[in-house]
């Protein structure tokens, strides 16, 4: 008597959807405003809007760029948004904030523009160890696209799963 090994994973409807898949190419960034600063602390207006204007934009060509300021200096948000004007046609993508803030927004925008029409009334499995830096923000985000259509969610792997939602009947 042989016992056939079934794979009932492959067998089902289950859907596993793997973040890290999604994962735009495109260096990622940061641009400290600090030495634009005089004395790491205080904008100055005109020299501010010179090192702007002097400055290499095309380096930042098709880079995800994140704006900060390393110091505790007051920076008025017109100077990030001189900044992002000038990124606009060159960088993929400019925010302010850390390179953990810089991926939670492009996935933001990746999980928006998402078709989730393929996830519709059936189980889903959303991957949770990657190897490329998907945040933890990623999955919060797709857990509740995927709530109103999907039958269920889990999270994990297909043979150690954690239950985080199931459509009730």
């Amino acid at each position: 008597m042989t016992d056939e090994i079934i794979n009932k994973v492959a067998n089902s409807r289950l859907k596993v959807i793997d973040l890290e898949d999604f994962y735009p190419d495109g260096k990622r960034v940061t641009f400290d405003i600090k030495n634009w600063l005089l004395g790491g602390l205080v904008l100055r207006e005109k020299d501010f809007r010179n090192y702007v204007s002097e400055h290499n934009w095309s380096q930042y060509q098709d880079n995800y760029v994140a704006l900060y300021c390393s110091t505790d200096a007051i920076v008025p948000d017109w100077a990030y948004m001189l900044i992002a004007v000038q990124l606009q046609n060159i960088a993929k993508l400019s925010v302010i904030g850390n390179l953990e803030h810089l991926e939670s927004i492009i996935y933001s925008q990746i999980i928006s523009g998402l078709d989730a029409s393929d996830y519709a009334n059936v189980p889903v499995i959303i991957k949770g160890c990657s190897n490329k830096p998907v945040p933890a923000n990623a999955l919060v985000l797709l857990s509740q696209r995927l709530k109103p259509i999907a039958k269920s969610i889990m999270f994990g792997e297909a043979c150690s799963s954690v239950p985080l939602y199931k459509r009730k009947k």
